[in-house]
């Protein structure tokens, strides 16, 4: 069994490696990548790791929780209080707009129930699939970002009853039969859900409010970062623990634990710990999923299969454009934002697999729906690209004046900053002061998270790529600031930006005196070197001291 895990996790570590190499060279997404690598490596590819391995769907799993604990950590309690009347509008409207009309469809040709169930998991969505799409567009903090995340939090919500709804389509009562008859307590199951539920939420904002007053001062003053960690692990498996002792999906648990950490000190902190682990879970969680694909399912029906994964995309993009617009986001952005919820999720799978182990729907039926919806996995980030580029011309036009004028004012995004060391964040803290629109670009999503909790736009990236700074709208800016520890990541930079944008001020910090002239030709306007400054202050210095002496 051991052999067996190791050798599947080397083999899905290496496929993801080599998928996110590939990727990063020709410019896909490294998520699509990680799918495909896993339908290459998967039984209805070449069949290099074993089928059906629990070990693997556990580390999985434990990607998915970790995912959404970061989630949790980058919302607030307050933002999710101001998102709650979005969240139920748009979440509710979204899931009863793709559930109703999939459901009569499939009536013609089944039974009620498994109608039922298909809508069902046909109306969630991914919401680890599109909050790592939308981190690395840099679109989290914009509103329909947040109102797109707050749908698909309302959906993992909704999971909840629609699993207790499988036993009941079978015509059982929840839980197990035999012991509800003899017990009577299988009439009070639903009952017991919601008060458990509200204990479980109501919980939340205590625990945080603990942590905030007395954990986190102590732990600070202790200054032991495997404390935190420890301390981290603890509330994020109780949490788990007690989602599910609440009858409650570990991933709302996970979520939560995030919640309970967020808004003190050491959140930043908290998150940098879990980083790697997030990113490394995470890959053998899409791999994972990947490895579910099964061409042959396509090909032995590809007109029926075809249909269905268009009419998926068609109208569950529709109905996340129409329930976007009903949280007053103007018609173009919410089709927009409404593109990157047209897939089926990986709580889908979750519904599935119940109805599947219930006998409800056949194993044919299951491998049709498990291929549908990898299929709008895999273009859910090409679409989200797409639809995050109409956002922005929507934001162009807005400050573009009917008579075709320049308008007053500066543009949307007037500067970006990259690089967040202590000059970094000097630059971005003084733009924003000076009501400047302020985009911020570095490697380590790590440095950008306090910042992203403070309202600014951040996108984690390499610079020098233009695809990164394209996110980062460089080509409208009318300041850039380079403060790169590495003085040939900061020429190439400038050449980049220079390419795009011809019209903008650069400023670079650089390390050496020496590479000021190439930095100059290559189209910076004022380079301050480290080095010159250095010698100028030491010379201050020594004069000071003769001048004393």
């Amino acid at each position: 069994m051991v052999a067996t895990l190791v050798h599947d996790l080397l083999i899905i570590l290496a496929a993801g490696l080599v998928a996110g190499i590939i990727c990063k060279r020709i410019g896909l997404s490294m998520l699509v990548g990680y799918l495909l690598a896993g339908a290459v490596i998967g039984h209805g590819g070449l069949g290099l790791v074993a089928e059906g391995g629990s070990e693997i769907e556990h580390l999985a799993k434990a990607g998915v929780l970790l995912l959404l604990f970061a989630i949790g950590i980058e919302f607030s309690l307050e933002e999710l209080v101001k998102l709650g009347r979005h969240m139920f509008v748009g979440g509710s409207i979204q899931m009863l707009l793709v559930a109703v009309p999939v459901g009569l469809a499939c009536m013609i040709f089944m039974s009620w129930q498994v109608s039922l169930l298909i809508a069902a998991a046909i109306a969630l969505s991914s919401t680890v699939l599109v909050y790592r799409a939308l981190t690395e567009w840099g679109a989290t903090t914009s509103p329909h970002g947040r109102r797109a995340i707050g749908i698909l939090l309302f959906q993992d919500a909704a999971l909840v009853p629609l699993i207790m709804l499988v036993p009941l389509l079978t015509g059982q009562d929840v839980g197990d039969a035999a012991a509800s008859d003899a017990t009577g307590h299988g009439k009070m199951a639903y009952v017991e859900l919601a008060l458990y539920s509200t204990l479980f939420v109501a919980a939340v904002p205590i625990l945080r409010s603990v942590c905030s007053r007395w954990v986190t001062p102590f732990l600070s003053k202790l200054r032991s970062v495997e404390l935190v960690i420890l301390f981290s692990l603890i509330v994020l498996v109780g949490c788990c623990l007690g989602a599910e002792a609440a009858g409650l999906p570990a991933a709302l648990g996970a979520f939560a634990a995030g919640l309970v950490l967020n808004g003190n000190r050491l959140t930043a902190q908290i998150d940098a710990v879990i980083l790697p682990y997030r990113e490394s879970f995470g890959a053998v969680f899409f791999v994972s999923l990947g490895t579910m694909i099964d061409v042959r399912v396509l090909l032995a029906s590809p007109l029926v299969m075809c249909s269905a994964m268009v009419g998926v995309l068609l109208l569950k993009t529709a109905a996340a454009t129409i329930a976007l617009r009903m949280t007053k986001l103007p018609w173009r952005v919410a089709f927009g934002a409404g593109m990157g919820l047209a897939q089926m999720g990986e709580l889908s799978f979750v519904l599935l697999s119940e109805g599947l182990h219930a006998e409800l729907i056949s194993e044919d039926a299951y491998n049709r729906m498990l291929l549908v919806a990898m299929v709008t996995l895999i273009l859910t980030p090409q679409l989200l690209k797409s639809g995050l580029g109409l956002t922005r011309r929507h934001a162009d036009d807005d400050t573009r004046p009917k008579d075709g004028k320049r308008a007053l004012g500066p543009p949307p995004k007037e500067a970006i900053v990259v690089g967040l060391g202590p000059m970094g964040r000097q630059a971005a803290s003084q733009l924003e002061t000076a009501g400047v629109d302020v985009c911020l670009i570095d490697l380590s999503s790590v440095n950008l998270q306090t910042h992203a909790q403070q309202g600014f736009r951040t996108i984690s990236g390499d610079a020098s790529d233009e695809e990164v700074l394209d996110r980062a709208d460089a080509t409208e800016v009318r300041l850039a600031v380079i403060c790169v520890p590495d003085d040939q990541v900061a020429l190439q930079i400038v050449k980049t930006l220079r390419r795009l944008n011809d019209r903008c001020i650069i400023i670079v910090r650089c390390r050496y005196q020496s590479t000021k002239q190439a930095l100059r030709k290559s189209g910076a306007h004022t380079v301050i070197s480290e080095e010159a400054e250095a010698s100028s202050a030491m010379l201050r210095l020594l004069q000071s001291m003769d001048t004393t002496s």
